[in-house]
């Protein structure tokens, strides 16, 4: 990467020339509250860094944590204002080259090309769990690893998140299901880190008949020899030029819903070069995520193969999803770390009526109302990505806690974030509202968060009416949840026995919910204490692993915040400011470690 680069004429990276007129009194330097240019974003996150131990085996963290310092440093500096301008200066569609001929191509600012750069080839995001070598190891890298890097390069730049991961879940189809020609011909492309040899990926679902309703949808896969041809519209398709592209069509003859549905590979090109018979007919005006293009798909006979079981297609992309709602929550969490990172900024700097944000009663709730989310996703994050290895090692039991932590940790994390990103730009005032800074651009992407892989109603439904109710994934959490609590003896015995109740009471109110159709308005709400129970959990079993490595146990007292403010019932004439959230509060905001006996009397007192 490039250390400096004038990456746009019209919008130049090198400082404004001062005006000499302007008035001394208003270019005082402070009078602004200054933003996160310059950080780092993995030395400021040291919850990222506990974590990481806690999961990785000792060799594999002390070998990617340089280049994840790395990664901290390019997304709060220059990849940070190359995604600036890429949000800016959004992709064009030209329909034919610049000789007549009908050869469809998408332009791309050149800052957009410099976070591909460093996604795809520097870092190898995409690849991370599926090829041996990258960044130095040896082999592959497990999900908790490979997610790092997400969470770090998402809190720079949201849009290239999903070429990321539609490449990284095309290669994961193919290799899972895809016959030995297809993956000779298409898998190392995929999984490629140099990028004249790398072969993005595409995954095109939607269409105007049925988004979440996937068994309605029309397009005809029609036999022809060793292929397929495909007819119809896809609706909304990101990295919309993928070079390679798996989506669901119904070969004709096929029965109707789900069971109907084949699963293909489409390539952009073909053999002898030549586009393939689709059209991107137009790109879509997005609200977030503007530097990344999604397009209108028309199929015009295009050349597919079959994936798999063509009678099997639904079953085989629903995996692919799962791993993606994953991916999802973890790129909400980036969102709100970036936003909290941001808020924080303003509220050490900014001085208002002689104090500084930070040391008001009022400015300090708010600053922990931004935070006990963020550090909810975190845990929740890692959780789910550490089921994800152990499911991929061999563990059944894992398996079934990975099907309900996935859909309860997206439905969650990526609500949250609209708040904490709409609640950070209010800490900078109104100038948070303008696009000159990034809290702007974090509130628009943060609402993708909710409709991507599944709206938070379908999302709810899947955790309780399938997780729940016809997988009895629940037993697996519970089971989860009160072996971490039984692990964590330095906590006080009172909390935890006030955690294993409140285990049960949420899985047993998650299988009420799922027990019968006319409960379903409730799935939300039974959703959203699974995760908040569960991330209580997480909190203290993290807060006993962190004591004893480190001798810092302040995530307990998040684990009291949970329970607190986002599962018991509160009376709201009732104060709730007293000297024991004002201790909370100093340590949460702090940069001061504390023991498990400071900590466990704060838990436990009123």
């Amino acid at each position: 990467m490039p250390k400096q680069m004038s990456l746009d004429a019209g919008n130049s990276m090198q400082p404004h020339k001062q005006d000499p007129k302007t008035s001394a009194a208003t270019n005082q330097p402070g009078l602004l509250a200054p933003d996160t240019t310059g950080m780092n974003f993995y030395r400021a996150d040291p919850a990222l860094t506990d974590l990481l131990k806690l999961h990785l085996p000792d060799a594999l963290f002390r070998h990617i944590e340089p280049h994840l310092d790395r990664l901290g440093g390019l997304a709060g500096g220059y990849l940070d204002e190359c995604a600036r301008l890429a949000d800016r200066h959004t992709p064009v569609l030209h329909q034919r080259d610049k000789f007549g001929r009908d050869v469809q191509h998408i332009e791309y600012h050149p800052a957009y090309r410099e976070i591909e750069k460093a996604a795809f080839g520097e870092f190898g995001i995409h690849a991370l769990s599926l090829r041996k070598g990258i960044m130095g190891w040896p082999d592959k890298y497990p999900v908790v690893a490979k997610h790092a890097f997400t969470f770090l390069f998402n809190q720079t730049e949201f849009g290239m998140g999903c070429p990321i991961n539609v490449t990284d879940g095309c290669a994961k189809l193919l290799t899972n299901f895809g016959s030995e020609a297809l993956k000779a011909k298409y898998l190392d492309g995929l999984t490629q880190t140099d990028m004249s040899r790398l072969t993005q990926g595409g995954q095109f679902m939607t269409e105007k008949e049925g988004g979440s309703d996937v068994g309605t949808l029309t397009t005809r896969a029609v036999q022809e020899g060793d292929h397929w041809r495909l007819y119809g519209e896809k609706w909304f398709c990101s990295n919309a030029d993928a070079k390679v592209v798996m989506l669901l069509a119904r070969p004709e003859g096929a029965g109707a819903g789900t069971r109907g549905v084949g699963l293909f590979l489409m390539p952009r090109f073909l053999d002898d070069g030549s586009q393939n018979h689709y059209r991107i007919v137009r790109l879509k005006d997005k609200l977030g995520t503007r530097s990344m293009a999604s397009g209108e798909i028309k199929l015009e006979g295009a050349i597919a193969y079959a994936v798999g079981k063509l009678d099997r297609g639904f079953v085989q992309m629903a995996e692919m999803v799962n791993s993606s709602r994953l991916s999802n929550g973890v790129k909400s969490t980036a969102l709100m770390r970036r936003a909290y990172h941001d808020a924080m900024t303003v509220a050490k700097n900014r001085v208002v009526f002689g104090s500084r944000i930070i040391d008001l009663p009022l400015g300090r709730r708010q600053m922990l109302k931004i935070m006990l989310p963020v550090e909810q996703a975190l845990s929740m994050s890692f959780l789910t990505a550490d089921a994800l290895d152990r499911a991929e090692a061999g563990s059944q039991d894992a398996a079934a806690l990975l099907r309900i932590l996935t859909p309860t940790l997206k439905f969650r994390a990526t609500r949250d974030a609209r708040k904490v990103c709409g609640d950070a730009l209010e800490m900078r005032g109104g100038i948070g509202y303008i696009e000159e800074f990034a809290t702007a651009r974090l509130l628009r992407d943060a609402h993708l968060g909710s409709v991507w892989e599944g709206t938070g109603n379908i999302v709810a439904i899947d955790a309780l009416r399938r997780a729940v109710g016809r997988h009895g994934a629940e037993s697996a959490l519970a089971a989860d949840l009160h072996a971490r609590l039984d692990d964590s003896a330095s906590v006080p015995q009172a909390w935890r026995d006030r955690l294993h109740t409140l285990t049960d009471r949420a899985v047993g109110f998650a299988r009420e919910v799922a027990g019968k159709a006319e409960n379903e308005a409730d799935a939300r709400r039974a959703t959203s204490l699974l995760y908040h129970v569960a991330s209580a959990v997480a909190l203290a079993w993290e807060a006993h692993r962190i004591h004893a490595m480190r001798g810092d146990a302040r995530r307990l007292l998040l684990s009291r915040l949970v329970i607190d403010h986002r599962v018991s019932p509160s009376d709201p004439f009732r104060l709730t400011e007293n000297a024991t959230q004002a201790k909370i509060a100093a340590l949460l905001l702090g940069e001061r470690d504390a023991g498990m006996s400071e900590v466990g009397e704060l838990v436990l007192a009123a």
